[in-house]
C-alpha cells in the first residue's frame, strides 16, 4: 500500500475528562467495539472488582484512578487507531499535557449530571493551544443529568465552540431507551446489559418510520420527533472544516457502561478525525507523508512490567515508515541508535513492532539515553516544539526510612524524574533531595510506586520553600557569580540544570529585581 494511504487510514487520538465522568470505561468499551479485546474489564477473580484494562499500574488498581497515560493501538474498519488514555485526576495534568503533544484529534467526555468541570476545561484549553480538533461524548445519559439543550448551551458558552450533535438521546436515567443517530437518520436502541458483551443495534430509517411508534412508548416516539425538528432547526449542519480546524465539535450521547452510543462515537471518529498532522519544529514543518521518518519522545514510564526493570520512551513518529533494525540520530547526544526492539501496546500487553508509520506510537526500551522531549531523525538537525516541563507547585523532602539506602532512593528519584513523575532537585547545601510535584496526590503516588517498585520505604517531609525556577543567562560568568551569591537557595535538577528554590514570593521578587540579567523561568 502506498505510503499516504497508509497514514490516511491512521487516527491518534487522546481522550480527555474530568476524573470519574467515566473515560477509563469509555476507553475499555472502544477497544471492545473495535475487537482489541473479548471482555470489558479485565475479570481476575470471581467476586473480585472488574478492572479497566488501560489502568495497569498498580498504584491506579489500588485506588481506581488514573495516574499515568496508557497506550493502547487497535484496529477497526480497515484503520488503525492508536487511543492515548490520560490522566483525569488534576494532580497527574502534566503528564496530560504532554500526551496531548502526541494525538491529532481528542475526545471529550463529560458525565450528563456536571456538564463542564473544571479540569475538563483546563484540558480544552491545551487542545486549543493546539487546534485540536474535539469530537465531545456526553457520557452517564442512563442516570439522571441536566437537559440536553442545557448541556449543549453549556459546551457553546464555556468553551466557546459551535456545537452539532450526532446522535439525539430518547429519556435519560430509567427512561432512556437509546439514541436517534442524526448523521444518518436511525434509531439505536441498546438493550441494558452490563455492558460484558456487545448486543446488536436495532435499526430503524427516518423518523416517519413506523418501527419508531412500535418501539418506544407514545410520548417518547412524540418527544423524540419534536426535539429532533427543534435540534435541526436550532444547531448548525456539522462542518468539516470547521471541526478539523478546532471551532466546531460533533457531540454524541450514550453510556459506555451500557455500550450504548460507543459505536456511533467510533463511526464519527473514523468518519471525521483527521489522519497524522503536520508537525512543529523549530526549523520547518514536518509533513507525515515524507520519506524520512522523524520522531519525538512524549512520555517515559518505567516498570510497566514488574517482573523485568524496564523503561519504555512513548515515541510518537511523525514522517516516514519506520522498520525495526534502523538507525535513528538522537540528536541531543549527537549518537546514532540502533533500535531493535521497538514495542506496540495493548494497555501493558505488548508485541514488537516490525515497523511503524506517520501517526503510530512506539515504545522504545530506554537505558536513560532518551528524554522527555528528544527528537530522532535519519540524519536531520530538529527540534520539536511545545513539549513543556512545568515548575511545581508543592516541594517536600524525600528520605529513606533506613538511611542505608539512601543511595537507592537518590537513583529510584533520578528515574522517576527522567519519566517526568515529578521533579528532583539536590541542594548545594543539603544532602536530601527535594521532590517537586504539580499536585499533592502525587506524593502519595510517589511513595507508593517507590515502596512497591524500588523496594524501599520513603517519607516525604515538608520544606519551607514555594517554588522552583530554572535560571539561565547569555552570560556564563553572570550564571556563576549569581550562583556562588545564592549557594543556600540554588539546586541541580536531574538534567544537572541550576534551579533557584525561592523560600516564599518576596524571596523570589528580590532575586528577580537583584538580578536583572537572569531568567527564571517556570517551565522548561
Amino acid at each position: 500500500m502506498p505510503l499516504n494511504r497508509v497514514i490516511q487510514n491512521r487516527r491518534t487520538f487522546g481522550i480527555i475528562s474530568h476524573p470519574d465522568a467515566g473515560k477509563t470505561t469509555l476507553t475499555e468499551k472502544l477497544l471492545l467495539f473495535g475487537g482489541a479485546i473479548e471482555m470489558a474489564g479485565a475479570v481476575k477473580a470471581k467476586g473480585d472488582r472488574r478492572r479497566a484494562r488501560s489502568d495497569w499500574m498498580k498504584v491506579e488498581q489500588e485506588r481506581g484512578i488514573s495516574v499515568a497515560s496508557s497506550v493502547m493501538t487497535f484496529e477497526h474498519g480497515g484503520l488503525t487507531y492508536n487511543l492515548l488514555d490520560t490522566p483525569g485526576h488534576e494532580d497527574f495534568s502534566e503528564d496530560t499535557y504532554r500526551t496531548l503533544t502526541a494525538v491529532d484529534s481528542a475526545i471529550m467526555v463529560l458525565d450528563c449530571a456536571k456538564g463542564i468541570e473544571t479540569q475538563t476545561q483546563k484540558l480544552f484549553e491545551v487542545c486549543r493551544l493546539r487546534d485540536i480538533p474535539i469530537i465531545t461524548f456526553i457520557n452517564k445519559m442512563d442516570r439522571d443529568g441536566q437537559d440536553p439543550f442545557d448541556l449543549l448551551d453549556e459546551v457553546e458558552s464555556k468553551l466557546a465552540l459551535e456545537v452539532t450533535p450526532a446522535s439525539w438521546p430518547i429519556g435519560m436515567g430509567r427512561d432512556f431507551k437509546g439514541c436517534y443517530n442524526l448523521l444518518e437518520d436511525k434509531l439505536v436502541l441498546f438493550e441494558r446489559t452490563k455492558g460484558e458483551a456487545l448486543t446488536q443495534a436495532i435499526e430503524c430509517s427516518g423518523l416517519d418510520d413506523p418501527q419508531i411508534d412500535a418501539l418506544l412508548p407514545v410520548e417518547q416516539a412524540e418527544k423524540l420527533r419534536e426535539e429532533v425538528a427543534m435540534v435541526r432547526g436550532v444547531f448548525p449542519a456539522f462542518d468539516l472544516d470547521n471541526f478539523l480546524s478546532g471551532g466546531m465539535t460533533p457531540v454524541f450521547f450514550g453510556s459506555a457502561v451500557n455500550n450504548f452510543g460507543v459505536r456511533e462515537l467510533l463511526a464519527g471518529l473514523a468518519k471525521f478525525a483527521p489522519c497524522p498532522r503536520v508537525q512543529n519544529t523549530q526549523t520547518r514543518d514536518i509533513k507525515p507523508d515524507e520519506k524520512k521518518v522523524t520522531a519525538f519522545v512524549f512520555k517515559i514510564q518505567a516498570n510497566m512490567d514488574p517482573k523485568h526493570r524496564d523503561r519504555i520512551a512513548f515515541t510518537r513518529i511523525c514522517s516516514g515508515k519506520f522498520k525495526k533494525g534502523m538507525k535513528l540520530k538522537h540528536l541531543r547526544s549527537g549518537k546514532m541508535l540502533t533500535i531493535h526492539s521497538p514495542q506496540l501496546f495493548l494497555a501493558q500487553d505488548r508485541e514488537v513492532a516490525e515497523e511503524a508509520y506517520a501517526g503510530d506510537i512506539i515504545g522504545l526500551p530506554n537505558y536513560g539515553g532518551l528524554r522527555i522531549g528528544d527528537a530522532l531523525t535519519e540524519g536531520e538537525d530538529l527540534t520539536f516544539t511545545g513539549i513543556p516541563s512545568f515548575a511545581p507547585e508543592y516541594m517536600q523532602r524525600a528520605r529513606a526510612e533506613d538511611p542505608l539506602k539512601a543511595k537507592h532512593l537518590g537513583k529510584a528519584l533520578e528515574q522517576l524524574a527522567e519519566e517526568g513523575a515529578a521533579r528532583i532537585f539536590k541542594p548545594y547545601s543539603d544532602p536530601d533531595w527535594v521532590v517537586g510535584v504539580v499536585g499533592p496526590l502525587q506524593f502519595d503516588v510517589l511513595r507508593d510506586r517507590i515502596r512497591t517498585e524500588y523496594e524501599i520505604p520513603v517519607k516525604f517531609e515538608e520544606t519551607s520553600l514555594y517554588t522552583a525556577r530554572w535560571v539561565s543567562t547569555e552570560d556564563p560568568s553572570k550564571l556563576k557569580t549569581f550562583i556562588d551569591e545564592n549557594q543556600h537557595s540554588i539546586a541541580r535538577d536531574h538534567d544537572d540544570d541550576p534551579v533557584f528554590m525561592a523560600r516564599n514570593a518576596w524571596h523570589l521578587g528580590d532575586a528577580e529585581e537583584k538580578y536583572p540579567d537572569i531568567k527564571f523561568t517556570a517551565t522548561k
